[in-house]
């Protein structure tokens, strides 16, 4: 309530506008406003206040959707391409030295892909036909927090297998393939041509062990590029043929591409160059 007036001051004249005398006033630039009564008043300026919070936890929930369904169809289509196209893999011994070595990351090219074939000379991927990682110990433990980690990357594709049942190996011989160890120059023959393996460890020989043997159908002769340090066909066979060779089930892909380290980035595609170029088909059989 406003304080009194003292009853001893006089109050303000009260005059009529046609009593004001004219001024000239300088004009001046008035914001618009609303009419009275319209003007925003105090509810107006608290929902005034909560529409941009609004925005921008309707904008930021879009953007997680986003980022949600992005990451989502990326997994899957890793995924896929994992399982039926290509697939990763790290290097875990020395017996492909030096065309790969310890810790080297390859792409395979998956068999169920569709055209790819493996061919005599190629690189590939299978997995243990049995016993064959008997004697051999591939650490892959990570610890406790990274080993589930990568094992989720590792289901979906987004990083390099390492199973310790999988084996890569270059392919000499095919089914029907006749292979012997060696001629007088010390030569591995396949069905009777010799081969100059440039792809050798440097020092090795093509091999210290002797055989002779046929490779069955649907199967692979299987031996590492640093032969005295690959335990493959040669040491699993029974002098038949059948027990060290690889059945063709159990070939998971072709290794295409040396991806990781940078600097020793390597394109496989062409397998073995003009190493088999020459090799004849297995007696019986036509040419592959």
């Amino acid at each position: 309530m406003p304080p009194e007036q003292p009853e001893d001051l006089p109050g303000p004249d009260r005059t009529s506008d046609a009593d004001l005398p004219e001024t000239d006033l300088p004009e001046t630039d008035l914001p618009d406003t609303d009419p009275a009564g319209t003007g925003p008043g105090p509810e107006d300026e608290v929902a005034a206040t909560r529409r941009p919070a609004r925005r921008r936890r309707s904008g930021f929930g879009s953007f997680l959707r986003e980022v949600l369904i992005v990451g989502g169809t990326a997994l899957v289509i890793s995924f896929l391409i994992k399982t039926f196209v290509v697939q990763a893999f790290w290097i875990p011994s020395g017996s492909m030295e030096d065309t790969l070595i310890y810790g080297d990351r390859v792409m395979v090219a998956k068999i169920q892909a569709g055209p790819t074939q493996i061919e005599r000379g190629d690189i590939a991927v299978f997995v243990d036909p049995g016993g064959w990682l008997m004697h051999q110990e591939v650490d892959t433990d990570r610890g406790p927090i990274l080993n589930p980690v990568m094992d989720a990357l590792e289901f979906v594709g987004l990083a390099p297998a390492g199973e310790s049942n999988h084996l890569i190996k270059r392919v000499i011989g095919m089914g029907g393939d006749h292979i012997v160890c060696c001629d007088e120059q010390g030569r591995i023959t396949v069905n009777g041509e010799p081969l100059d393996e440039t792809y050798l460890y440097p020092g090795d020989e093509p091999s210290l062990e002797a055989f002779d043997v046929v490779v069955p159908e649907d199967h692979y002769w299987m031996m590492g590029d640093h032969r005295s340090n690959s335990r493959d066909s040669r040491a699993n066979d029974d002098g038949t043929g059948a027990a060290g060779s690889v059945p063709a089930d159990h070939m998971v892909g072709q290794a295409m591409v040396l991806v990781w380290p940078l600097d020793r980035w390597n394109w496989f595609g062409d397998g073995a160059g003009d190493v088999f170029a020459d090799v004849p088909a297995p007696e019986g059989s036509a040419a592959p």
